[in-house]
């Protein structure tokens, strides 16, 4: 019964907070009671309850943010997530340096000893060919042509053009000779037959094949011919297209005429007249042509001067070249020694006779 009211006819204390038992044993209790005169704030262990005893709250520090402290363990460590130390260089001595520059060297000199076997041996890694020829024939193709292999990519298209119109110029001065016998023109005949042996396979080596190979390394120097030998190339075809008489060719002019001279007439004219207009035609292309090539080429930054220096090298560099220079110089020394050993003769006989 002690824990009910000792007056159960008294007034209720269930709305009285300081009739709990707890409350009154603390009022009662006057050692624990605290006297505001006598308290003193900074004394945290006089102020402590038996409370407050069991628990003390962790000291907050005012100089950073709150850190809530992990629940669970850290991750594994593994390896991916490792920061990559890079470890310093070691340092190479000056015997090292030396060690390494020497076999560069010796590589460098076997590098060129290939080379120079390889430049001076028959043997041929790419096989010729070009011109065309069947295995049976008496003759071997000459060059190695292929403009998808050794043409970059975008000089392709303008250089299979330029063939292209090589081979034009060769059907329309075959073409020449072949209506010169329609005219029984003679002279047309044996002079346009001249102009297609010769003109035909000159053509191909003194600018098709310098453009070829100025596309093919971006060569100064084969532009250079490729321009000079070409522009003449340009003149010549444009005097065949105007047709002057006794030219040995067949212009507008002689195509006008045949009209009116020849027996057959009109039929005449026309085959004539389709070999002025095709004259005419390959004049225009090699005036687009070379006025294209021009363009791209100046397009490059290259000039006179770098073709130059391109040739210098080239002469320089080429070994019959260079050992008839010193043949040449050898001699003129020779020539030089003699000459001075003559004179020095002479002189002294000069001399001896005076005595």
């Amino acid at each position: 019964m002690s824990g009910f009211d000792e007056n159960p006819f008294g007034e209720p204390t269930i709305d009285n907070p300081f009739a709990d038992p707890s409350v009154q044993q603390v009022t009662r209790n006057t050692s624990t009671h605290i006297k505001v005169e006598d308290y003193n704030p900074f004394n945290n262990q006089s102020s402590e309850t038996s409370s407050q005893k069991h628990y003390r709250a962790p000291p907050v520090s005012n100089s950073g943010p709150a850190i809530m402290q992990p629940s669970e363990e850290p991750p594994t460590y593994t390896q991916s997530g490792q920061q990559v130390i890079r470890q310093p260089k070691p340092i190479i001595d000056t015997e090292e340096l030396q060690r390494r520059q020497e076999e560069l060297e010796r590589k460098e000199q076997e590098l060129a000893r290939r080379e120079e076997e390889m430049r001076q041996s028959s043997y041929n890694v790419r096989r010729n060919n070009w011109p065309p020829l069947p295995e049976q024939c008496c003759f071997q193709p000459c060059f190695y042509q292929d403009i998808q292999v050794d043409i970059p990519l975008e000089f392709q298209k303008i250089v299979r053009h330029l063939y292209y119109l090589w081979i034009f110029h060769g059907i329309v001065m075959l073409a020449n000779t072949l209506v010169g016998l329609i005219l029984k023109n003679f002279t047309v005949v044996g002079v346009g037959l001249l102009y297609t042996l010769l003109f035909t396979p000159f053509s191909y080596l003194c600018w098709f094949r310098p453009a070829y190979k100025a596309f093919r390394s971006d060569s100064s120097f084969n532009f250079m011919v490729f321009f000079f030998i070409f522009f003449f190339q340009f003149v010549v075809t444009t005097i065949h297209a105007v047709g002057i008489p006794g030219s040995g060719t067949i212009g507008i002019i002689m195509a006008i005429d045949s009209f009116s001279t020849t027996a057959y007439g009109v039929v005449s004219g026309i085959f004539a007249i389709s070999v002025a207009l095709g004259f005419t035609f390959c004049a225009g292309a090699d005036l687009f042509m070379i006025s294209k090539i021009h363009k791209m080429y100046r397009s490059t930054g290259a000039s006179m001067d770098k073709a130059r220096q391109e040739f210098t090298d080239v002469v320089l560099r080429n070994q019959h070249v260079r050992s008839a220079a010193s043949n040449v110089a050898a001699a003129a020394v020779q020539s030089q020694f003699s000459q001075d050993t003559n004179t020095t003769n002479n002189r002294y006989s000069h001399i001896k006779n005076v005595e």
